[in-house]
């Protein structure tokens, strides 16, 4: 039991609700792609536009990711988890209610945000509820099932939301469960932080987030000014300020947000970097199929949802397979094969064309897509986390996280601008004012090459892997010797 005030607790109920809270900012990272069409009628974006939908969320989660476990440590988690959950319902709201593009993604951004309290604290309350041993490792099992289950759920969810009553409603059913885990956290969930510990490096986590920020609108900008626009320029100029700014913040900063220095590691800063490439190309491939299989095959949202579902169970198969071939092949081999196979599946869905089928072109590529992500997300996870001491295990599993969200946002945002090229490449050459259909196979023309992109993507985090994790350097995860860091 945990003692909250004078009350004991059970362990169990808190796991429920922080695990509630975490479901629904998962949930919240997908279930808008199935209303991506619907948005962008409803509100009037450019094809170029609408990725920041998506991107608006995720660069203000990921940028923001490591300060709220490090504000949570210091300020209270119980503090932290509820002062994110109001900030997460209201910005849901206001998404709801959002009656231009401006609005929408301001909101959005507010949203990430608020995910980005949420998690780490949420996390932070688990490891702190359940000591060490069985029943911290179960509570973790159910907490990751619940990640996995949350992205899936939320593709579904969009679809059955946008279809039965409109778009605004993937917002709005954030609001009253929101409420309803303020309420019960509030009286329910304990409270704990790090003695001793002082500063909050604000200034960094602004930094860098901005700069993502501007380097992810100079190349939006880059798809429709080009890239020697006085835009373009300008946006790249102060993205590299702004990063610029933020190293040296992280330098001199007796409490920074990152310590650089752990970098030196090399299984770290490698399964960073291979996590970066395989996030741009996962999050743009839901962006892009997801708008392939409304506007060119025909689908529904609820259609569409269902469309997406065979990705979980692929995943579920390639997670799985991952923890058997880990001990026989190792690591190392299971992550390469895993980004192999993922990309071999990008290649699959890169042959669609205007008159593809989703059962012959569509759903073998997202098949084989999904059982190489299952295959790479578990090893990868391993090595980020081994040769990690116990004190820096939580800044190892948040770099990983945000390696993940800003790579997914980044690669969406050059996916994006070379798919965008490319369709209005293909429209100029025909020489003739483009007809609906060659509308469409100028849509599908961008996409084939944003999706090959996507393939490239992958196999360049194979190849990292390949050249720079040497077996060596994940003997500990190959003996378990670290078990510490790995389940943190």
């Amino acid at each position: 039991m945990s003692i909250v005030g004078d009350r004991k607790v059970n362990p169990w109920l808190v796991l429920v609700l922080v695990c509630l809270a975490q479901f629904m900012v998962i949930l919240d990272a997908t279930v808008v792609n199935v209303a991506l069409p619907s948005i962008k009628a409803g509100l009037q974006f450019s094809t170029a536009d609408l990725q920041w939908v998506v991107n608006a969320y995720t660069l203000t989660f990921g940028g923001f990711l490591l300060l709220g476990g490090r504000a949570a440590d210091l300020f209270g988690r119980q503090r932290v988890f509820l002062i994110g959950l109001v900030v997460f319902s209201a910005a849901s709201l206001f998404n709801g209610l959002a009656q231009s593009q401006g609005m929408l993604v301001a909101a959005r951004a507010l949203q990430g945000l608020g995910g980005a309290l949420i998690s780490p604290a949420a996390l932070s309350i688990i490891t702190t509820t359940f000591e060490e041993g069985p029943q911290r490792t179960k509570a973790l099992g159910v907490w990751s099932a619940i990640a996995a289950g949350g992205a899936a759920l939320g593709l579904l969810l969009g679809g059955v939301l946008t279809q039965a009553v409109n778009w605004r409603w993937i917002f709005f059913v954030n609001v009253p469960v929101g409420i309803a885990a303020f309420v019960l956290s509030m009286r329910f969930v304990p409270e704990s932080r790090v003695e001793g510990q002082r500063g909050v490096d604000v200034g960094g986590a602004i930094a860098v987030t901005a700069g993502l920020m501007a380097m992810v609108y100079a190349i939006v900008k880059a798809s429709t000014d080009g890239w020697g626009s006085s835009a373009t320029l300008t946006f790249g100029a102060i993205a590299i300020v702004l990063l610029t700014t933020f190293f040296m913040i992280e330098r001199s900063f007796r409490a920074p947000l990152v310590r650089l220095g752990i970098f030196r590691t090399r299984s770290l800063a490698m399964s960073n970097l291979a996590m970066f490439m395989a996030a741009g190309g996962l999050f743009s491939m839901f962006f892009f199929m997801t708008i392939y299989i409304q506007t060119v095959l025909g689908y529904k949202p609820l259609q569409a949802g269902f469309a997406f579902l065979p990705v979980t169970f692929g995943i579920g198969i390639g997670a799985g397979t991952a923890q058997q071939s880990i001990k026989q092949a190792g690591v190392r081999a299971t992550t390469i094969v895993g980004m192999v196979l993922a990309s071999g599946g990008f290649v699959l869905m890169g042959r669609i064309a205007i008159d593809s089928t989703y059962v012959g072109t569509v759903l073998p590529g997202l098949l084989l897509m999904s059982v190489g992500m299952g295959l790479t997300f578990v090893p990868i996870t391993l090595i980020a986390t081994t040769n990690v001491t116990s004190s820096d295990a939580g800044l190892a599993s948040g770099l990983l996280n945000t390696s993940q969200q800003v790579g997914g946002a980044l690669g969406l945002a050059i996916l994006s601008t070379l798919a965008a090229n490319r369709s209005t490449s293909f429209i100029t050459d025909l020489g003739h004012v483009p007809s609906p259909v060659d509308q469409l196979s100028g849509l599908v023309q961008g996409f084939r090459l944003a999706l090959d992109a996507g393939a490239g993507l992958l196999l360049a985090g194979a190849v990292v892997v390949v050249v720079f994790v040497r077996a060596h350097h994940v003997a500990n995860v190959a003996t378990g010797a670290s078990p510490e860091p790995a389940a943190a």
